[in-house]
């Protein structure tokens, strides 16, 4: 096997992207009544439902690695070409993965293979988060990163009965993803929290000093709290995560 994305980036992955216990809670949810659950570009087993039989899937030595003990049992392997026979376990699940995939037609086509009865999986709207001001204001090449192919109204429409369902972001969201980060600026100064993201990784070095830069002499003087000061105050906000589930219709 070819050598994972995160095999680059994802140093000290584990202590950054923690599982937000609110969100892991709608993601348990939506696996419904399912016991056997395959989890899909699984990373460190951080939204792994604790009380189902689950099995992870995940290309990436460097991830695999980093998974806690007692994790779920791992197979080192891609999406678009899941180990399993047909209908395997209940449900299948993928979080803030399907934009890593090199093939998310195939991928999307596995899962509903080795799923029985539901999928689940957590990607991102790009129209909110060309609002948000990270992107607009400060790191605007994120802006070209963002498709509508991984989308969560585009996903539905492909799947069974699916249907997307917005995953608001809570201010103080244990799990760093880039767009959680929409209440917290300070932490976008922090190279042991944008290290592991991927969207970071794809800003040139230039796109990376000038964002951080503007963005530091903006805190320091006061006038990205006076733009977004009121950001603080808010519990939760739509950043575009979106929560897919399809129901496949077989016991």
């Amino acid at each position: 096997m070819t050598d994972a994305p995160y095999d680059r980036l994802g140093v000290g992955y584990a202590n950054i992207r923690q599982a937000d216990p609110r969100i892991a809670a709608r993601i348990d949810a939506a696996l419904g009544d399912a016991r056997t659950v395959l989890n899909v570009g699984a990373g460190t087993g951080s939204y792994e439902p604790a009380e189902r039989e689950v099995t992870a899937v995940e290309p990436s030595a460097r991830m695999i690695a980093q998974r806690p003990a007692g994790a779920a049992p791992v197979v080192r392997a891609r999406a678009e070409q899941l180990p399993f026979a047909g209908k395997s376990f209940d449900a299948a699940m993928a979080v803030l993965t399907v934009h890593h995939w090199a093939d998310l037609n195939a991928g999307i086509r596995e899962m509903q293979r080795v799923a029985r009865r539901r999928i689940v999986i957590v990607t991102f709207d790009p129209e909110p988060l060309r609002d948000l001001w990270i992107l607009r204001e400060y790191f605007p090449d994120m802006l070209r990163l963002e498709s509508d192919r991984t989308s969560g109204h585009r996903l539905a429409a492909e799947l069974p009965r699916g249907r997307s369902q917005p995953l608001p972001v809570p201010r103080d969201c244990g799990d760093h993803f880039f767009a959680a980060l929409w209440g917290r600026p300070e932490l976008l100064l922090d190279d042991r929290v944008v290290g592991p993201m991927w969207v970071w990784s794809r800003l040139s070095e230039h796109a990376q000093l000038e964002g951080r830069d503007r963005l530091s002499e903006d805190l320091q003087s006061g006038a990205w709290e006076k733009r977004h000061g009121d950001l603080r105050t808010l519990d939760e906000l739509d950043v575009g995560l979106r929560l897919v589930v399809a129901e496949l219709g077989q016991s």
